[in-house]
């Protein structure tokens, strides 16, 4: 028998992109709400209580709100707003975190669905943390670039709807610039960082895709740790991992230039070390598809690690 999906906020991007993953699927049951029934009270409590499994898109008051409306002990949830990240009682849904994160998923009724910009800064940090090429007080510096739909309807619309009050011609802009960006706790907490790290995001002028960067000054770190030793370090801990890959050393010697967009429509995160050793300097970056790795892609793998269907049902891989 097919399980019961409900996904709470399907009209939003973040809905929208895992309906599209499921709707042709026989092995979930979708179910919905109309357009009226959608911000009826009761409407949503039956729906959240009938369902096996629901995934929650929604701004994080609304989240909390819809936790306290389901009434039963067998309803699976997926929290992919900010409000659950960091406590202490939710599995963070981050398969390739640690060897056992898989089974904890598998295993919970509450799963917390990571962001964009935590999922490849946890995904560079984490291994090196744990494994201590970088110390847990190491001053860590982030700096990414995020498509626009990222932003939700409102930045959508700024950059794509010319007859918008709101829409605007720049290519690209900086912002977070009061360094307190929502992502941040939660990096912080799963890279098993002491200190907060400093993190700088920005927008550009395309739909979706994204870049995190992670600058290092080797020669600073205890050990003064090699490129290659970081790479190693990485290509350990994702050896036998879904959904993450460290691109080889000589791969990524051989870029010059590295798109946002290339593992768009994927539910792939790419790691590059890239880096001159006579400097001793390295920048580690993660490629991924903000709406698929970074949101909905990974919610649909969580999604089937609960309900015991194969990880990568329904998911691909670059080409």
């Amino acid at each position: 028998m097919a399980a019961k999906v409900f996904i709470d906020g399907e009209a939003g991007t973040t809905g929208l992109q895992i309906s599209s993953r499921l709707d042709a699927r026989t092995d979930v049951e979708l179910l919905h709400l109309d357009g009226n029934e959608r911000k009826d009270p009761e409407s949503r409590r039956l729906m959240l209580n009938a369902a096996d499994l629901v995934i929650l898109c929604l701004p994080d008051d609304a989240a909390r709100e819809a936790i306290r409306l389901i009434d039963n002990t067998t309803t699976k949830v997926i929290d992919a707003s900010t409000a659950h990240r960091t406590a202490p009682d939710w599995v963070y849904g981050m398969p390739e975190y640690a060897a056992d994160q898989n089974a904890l998923i598998a295993a919970a009724t509450r799963v917390t669905n990571p962001g964009c910009y935590a999922n490849a800064s946890i995904a560079i940090l984490h291994p090196l943390v744990e494994q201590g090429v970088i110390p847990a007080d190491w001053p860590v510096t982030i700096n990414a670039v995020s498509g626009y739909s990222g932003g939700g309807k409102g930045l959508i619309n700024a950059f794509e709807d010319e007859a918008s009050s709101e829409f605007t011609p720049e290519a690209f802009r900086v912002y977070g610039l009061g360094l307190d960006h929502k992502h941040v706790p939660e990096i912080q907490r799963w890279s098993g960082l002491s200190q907060r790290p400093l993190f700088v995001p920005s927008v550009g002028r395309f739909r979706q895709g994204m870049i995190v960067q992670i600058p290092l000054q080797l020669n600073a770190l205890p050990g003064s740790p090699s490129i290659a030793s970081l790479h190693k370090a990485l290509s350990m801990h994702y050896a036998d991992r879904q959904f993450v890959r460290v691109a080889a050393l000589e791969d990524s010697g051989e870029i010059t230039t590295l798109e946002p967009e290339i593992l768009n429509e994927t539910n792939e995160l790419r790691l590059h070390v890239f880096g001159n050793n006579e400097h001793g300097q390295a920048v580690i970056m993660g490629v991924l598809d903000n709406l698929g790795k970074g949101a909905s892609g990974q919610a649909v793998q969580n999604m089937n690690l609960m309900l015991g269907l194969p990880e990568e049902t329904g998911l691909d891989w670059a080409a």
